[in-house]
């Protein structure tokens, strides 16, 4: 495999040496330039060149169908679904224009879908049934500290009555005891009542422990005067009797700072055969960058995200229970940066690689390790080089998902930091002592790369910026295909649009890839110039579509369970070599833990192919799969779905 990437890289290189010295020798720069790019165009459509590199088309929605994508998934529809909500745009959010658009690749076809709330930065994963579950998103933007007019900032409200708990109402005013300024509350909050303490030896009652409730206030009026340095107790404005003296709020400095995003607890099933959002019950707490993993059971665990005061939830996470619609605490504790890259594993434990999307303290919740949700016990996971630039790197379970190998590609460093890694990292979770080992290295420092797997067991790796959200003008027009067997890259077509923050990749059922989004801070080399967000979607056609006719795949049935068979007719039978079941992704922030690739035994009986889905329900979580057969060439056929119950 190295051999020939070797190869190719020097045929390249000498085609294009040839042509540059040819054309200088006769013509002027202009003409160099004009030519060289006619050349470059000319052979990178050859078909000897799509054959060993692929190759990379631009589509272009109508005017009025475009948005800034933020999320994707792939539904069992074979369409896919473009989630922007307000799309990063505070003039949308505003306005409460929020958007959803449904893409037919195959057709063509692109329609607009009404959004309920602003999805923007919502967490999402595959559901059992065929759904899409959606749960957070966006309550209010950020507001840098020189935006900031009115002090403001977290207030702890107690209530100290333990026969009953206390609901107040948005716009509650809470004025301090001591430094006598007065704050309003934005929303309304329920504190429960407290709870009685009792001796474990006397049985004796000790105190009552007051029920707490967290909301966000700001000052009534505009200035820096209204601003407090210390911690003080409030008085809550309104109530009389047993409510005023057991009802108070005590908060820290409310200040002029940066204000943080803000989460919602909604949460949705996009339903894709009637193409329309559902409300399902609202999680327990706001979220804002989560990250939804499907559990042994089926029920989905969310993990992480900015609350409804724009700080990180503190530890407390919470289960979808697809049957009943409604979520319940988990009972553990254990706090993570946002969207952590967690995965379920064979044994039903989740590996968390230590990828995320940056919000957070840089000291909580980054080292990898394997967690166990029930205990909650966490072990750690050794070996992990720059362990300081994980922010904003992609995590991908190495094909086959049997073999429990997981790859980390590159990763930044925390916040703005114009550190990033060339690396990627491998840990075997099968090893007696599991520990990363770093794998090939990538030209450049890459933040936001996007991994996609591929029917044929190989891996694209592609885009990413060099610094934060592409500063310097420092996107990677760069795409490699990973070999898992070899332990390899091999350089391939380079990518037409450079693709940042707010991107991401998904495997369509034709095994081609589709990438979306991009939202660079900058549009020039000087940083100087606002960037603009990338509306274009880019689809990579991998080399082994251009290597013959592709096996034929047809008939079967629509659903198998795990441990039994399915039959399909192929022409090509005697020449498949492998059959995989692939999870379809649903991507956003470098982050998808749905995408998975299984390995499927099989048999083959004239034009007939019999394969078989392995038993373990956390290997197979139960929905709807593409199901592909590869041949000999590395060809894939066109996937056929298939439900897993």
């Amino acid at each position: 495999m190295k051999d020939r990437a070797g190869r190719r890289r020097a045929r390249r290189l000498a085609i294009g040496t040839a042509v540059v010295l040819a054309l200088a020798g006769t013509n002027g720069p202009w003409l160099y330039r004009f030519s060289t790019e006619k050349y470059h165009q000319y052979q990178i459509n050859k078909s000897e060149y799509k054959a060993e590199n692929g190759h990379w088309e631009i589509i272009e929605f109508p005017e009025e169908y475009r948005q800034n994508t933020i999320h994707a998934a792939l539904l069992h529809t074979g369409k896919i679904l473009l989630v922007a909500g307000s799309g990063n745009n505070q003039d949308n959010f505003d306005a409460k224009q929020f958007d959803t658009r449904i893409w037919d690749p195959v057709k063509g076809t692109i329609k607009k879908v009404p959004t309920p709330n602003d999805l923007f930065c919502t967490g999402h994963t595959q559901l059992a049934n065929g759904n899409l579950l959606i749960a957070g998103g966006t309550r209010r933007y950020e507001k840098l500290k020189g935006d900031v007019t009115k002090a403001g900032g977290l207030m702890i409200v107690h209530n100290e009555n333990p026969d009953k708990p206390i609901t107040l109402p948005a716009g509650t005013k809470f004025t301090g005891k001591r430094n006598g300024r007065t704050f309003v509350s934005k929303d309304p909050v329920l504190v429960p009542r407290a709870k009685k303490v009792f001796d474990p030896v006397t049985g004796e009652f000790v105190r009552n422990d007051p029920g707490l409730g967290r909301i966000y206030v700001e000052a009534q009026k505009s200035g820096a005067e209204y601003e407090t340095g210390t911690q003080d107790n409030y008085r809550v404005q309104g109530l009389s009797g047993a409510d005023a003296r057991n009802t108070y709020g005590i908060a820290q400095k409310l200040a002029l700072d940066k204000k943080d995003f803000q989460g919602i607890r909604d949460a949705y099933e996009f339903d894709p055969v009637a193409e329309k959002y559902i409300k399902v019950d609202p999680m327990n707490e706001a979220r804002w960058y989560p990250t939804l993993t499907t559990l042994s059971d089926g029920k989905v665990l969310s993990v992480s995200g900015l609350d409804d005061i724009g700080q990180l939830v503190p530890g407390k996470n919470e289960v979808f229970d697809p049957k009943t619609k409604d979520w319940s605490y988990t009972g553990t504790m254990r706090q993570f940066p946002t969207y952590p890259a967690l995965f379920l594993m064979q044994n039903g434990k989740l590996f968390y690689s230590g990828s995320n999307a940056g919000y957070g303290p840089d000291d909580v919740g980054r080292e990898p390790g394997v967690w166990d949700v029930d205990t909650n016990k966490f072990t750690k996971i050794p070996g992990l080089s720059d362990a300081d630039r994980m922010e904003t790197s992609g995590t991908v379970l190495l094909p086959p998902a049997q073999d429990e190998k997981y790859m980390v590609v590159g990763g930044g460093g925390v916040g703005e930091s114009k550190e990033s890694s060339n690396r990627t990292r491998i840990v075997d979770l099968k090893a007696d002592q599991p520990k990363f080992v770093d794998g090939p290295t990538l030209e450049k420092g890459t933040r936001y790369p996007q991994t996609s797997i591929l029917p044929d067991d190989s891996v694209l790796v592609s885009g990413g910026s060099e610094d934060y959200r592409g500063r310097g003008d420092s996107n990677i027009l760069q795409a490699r295909l990973y070999h898992p067997d070899t332990n390899s890259f091999d350089q391939v077509a380079d990518p037409l649009v450079g693709r940042n923050y707010h991107s991401g990749s998904i495997l369509l059922p034709d095994g081609r890839v589709m990438f979306f989004g991009s939202d660079s801070l900058y549009a020039d080399k000087a940083n100087t110039k606002p960037g603009k967000f990338e509306q274009r979607i880019e689809i990579y056609t991998p080399p082994y579509l251009y290597r013959g006719a592709r096996p034929s795949l047809s008939g079967g049935p629509e659903s198998i369970a795990r441990g039994e068979s399915g039959t399909y007719s192929s022409a090509q039978a005697s020449a498949i070599k492998k059959v995989r079941l692939i999870r379809p992704s649903a991507s956003t922030h470098v982050t998808d833990v749905d995408q998975r690739s299984i390995e499927l035994d099989f048999s083959v009986e004239g034009d007939k192919v019999t394969v078989t889905v392995p038993e373990n329900r956390n290997l197979v979580q139960a929905g709807w799969y593409m199901l592909f057969v590869t041949d000999g060439e590395g060809v894939p056929s066109q996937a056929q779905w298939v439900r897993v119950p």
